[in-house]
C-alpha cells in the first residue's frame, strides 16, 4: 500500500536525537531555544514557541490574542477540526466562511460580510499548503482592527509574494505531525512578530509560571504544560536544514500528476497561484462527477494507493451539529466535501509510484 503520507527520517536524524537523549536535558533544555530560533530565521518572524502539538500551538495562539466567551472569529470549514475546537476551547465562535473552488481556501471576498460588533480575529488556513490571500485579508483585518491568526500547520515551507509563510501576520502556527512538512514526532510552534504576544505564550506554555529575581517560581496566570522535549527540538533541528530539499521533492512531484493526469478529463486538478508557491503538503483533485468519488476511492485503495479525505466541512461534523450549526450548508464548501480525494503526496515517493496511482486513476474512468 503507497500511504497518502509518510515521514522523512534518515541516519542524521536518528544521530541528533541520539546525541540529545545521551545528553543531561531530555525536556527544558538549550535545543528547545535552538530550534525556535533556527524556525524564526527561516520563517522570516522574531519569535518562535515551540510547543507539544500543532492543536496546543492553537491554544496558545487563541489564549495569547485574548479571545474569549462570546468573541466571534471568522475562518474556512475546510480544514481539521482542531483549528475551530481551540476556538471553542477558548469560549469563541467559529464563523464559518465559504471556500474557493480553485485553491480550497476560505474566499476572501465573502469575509467582510460575516463581520459583526463581536468580531476579533480572522484565522485564514493554508489549506494543503496553498497560502491564502493574505493582502486582502489583512485589508480587512486592519480596516475592521481584527488580529490575524494564520493556521499554517499545512504551510511550512510555502511562500506569499516571495515571502515565507509564519512571519506575515500577528501570529502564525505550525505543526510538525510526521505527514507534515518537517516532523518532530508530535509537535508544533507558534511565530509571531509581537513582543508581546512573545512573552504571553512562553507564559502559557508552561503553567503561567516564571521565575522571579530571586529565582522562586511565580504562577501569575493560568497556563498549561504545553512543553516540546530536547530530543524532539534535536530531530526538528535536524529535520529544518532539510526543509528546502523536501519542498524540491513535492514539488516534482506535483509535476509528476500534473504530467500523468492532465489528459484525464474527469478529474480537476488542484492549482497554485501566481503569487503563492505552495508547500504541497496535500495533493487533492475533485471528481466532476460527485457519484464517482466513493468509487474511485474505493478502486484506489482495492489496487494499493493510500487515498484519503481532507476534509468532511467542520460544520458537518456530529458535534458541530448538536452545537449551533445544524442546518448550515455553504455552497462551494458541499461541492468541494463531496468531490475531493487527497492522493499520495510526500517526498520519498518516486515517479514509478506516481505514474502506477495516474495508472488506475485512468483505469478507473476507463471502465
Amino acid at each position: 500500500m503507497i500511504p497518502y503520507g509518510h515521514q522523512n527520517i534518515d541516519q542524521e536524524d536518528i544521530r541528533e536525537v541520539i546525541t540529545a537523549l545521551k545528553s543531561d536535558w531530555l525536556t527544558q533544555g538549550p535545543r528547545v531555544l535552538q530550534f525556535e530560533k533556527a524556525l524564526a530565521k527561516y520563517c522570516g518572524a522574531k519569535y518562535a514557541v515551540a510547543v507539544s502539538s500543532g492543536t496546543a500551538a492553537l491554544h496558545l495562539a487563541y489564549l495569547a490574542a485574548g479571545l474569549k466567551e462570546g468573541d466571534e472569529v471568522i475562518t474556512t470549514p475546510n480544514t481539521f477540526v482542531a483549528t475551530t475546537n481551540m476556538l471553542l476551547a477558548v469560549g469563541a465562535k467559529p464563523v464559518f466562511c465559504d471556500i474557493r473552488l480553485d485553491t480550497y481556501n476560505f474566499d476572501e471576498t465573502k469575509i467582510e460580510k460575516l463581520i459583526t460588533k463581536r468580531t476579533k480575529a480572522i484565522a485564514p488556513v493554508h489549506f494543503g499548503g496553498q497560502p491564502c490571500a493574505l493582502a486582502e485579508i489583512q485589508r480587512i483585518a486592519k480596516k475592521h482592527k481584527l488580529l490575524v491568526i494564520e493556521d499554517a500547520c499545512h504551510a511550512l515551507g510555502a511562500s506569499y509574494k516571495n515571502k515565507k509563510i509564519g512571519g506575515l501576520s500577528d501570529m502564525s502556527v505550525f505543526s510538525f505531525h510526521p505527514v507534515k512538512s518537517i516532523t518532530t514526532g508530535e509537535g508544533g510552534a507558534v511565530l509571531t512578530n509581537n513582543k508581546k504576544f512573545y512573552d504571553q505564550l512562553i507564559l502559557l506554555r508552561s503553567h503561567g509560571i516564571h521565575k522571579d529575581e530571586n529565582g522562586a517560581n511565580v504562577m501569575t496566570g493560568l497556563g498549561y504544560n504545553y512543553r516540546i522535549t530536547d530530543f524532539q527540538a534535536a530531530l526538528g533541528l535536524s529535520q529544518l536544514k532539510k526543509l528546502d530539499k523536501f519542498m524540491k521533492q513535492r514539488r516534482q512531484i506535483v509535476r509528476w500528476y500534473r504530467r500523468y493526469l492532465r489528459d484525464e478529463k474527469s478529474i480537476i486538478l488542484p492549482l497554485e497561484l501566481a503569487d503563492c508557491l505552495s508547500s504541497w503538503h496535500l495533493y487533492v483533485i475533485r471528481t466532476k462527477n460527485k457519484a464517482d468519488r466513493p468509487l474511485l476511492r474505493q478502486y484506489l485503495l482495492k489496487h494499493g494507493v493510500g487515498v484519503n479525505f481532507h476534509y468532511p466541512a467542520v460544520y458537518s461534523q456530529p458535534y458541530y451539529q448538536n452545537h449551533g450549526y445544524r442546518g448550515l450548508k455553504l455552497p462551494a464548501e458541499e461541492v468541494y466535501h463531496s468531490s475531493c480525494i487527497t492522493l499520495p503526496c510526500f517526498p520519498r515517493l518516486k515517479e514509478p509510484e506516481i505514474k502506477f496511482i495516474c495508472k488506475n486513476i485512468k483505469e478507473y474512468f476507463s471502465k
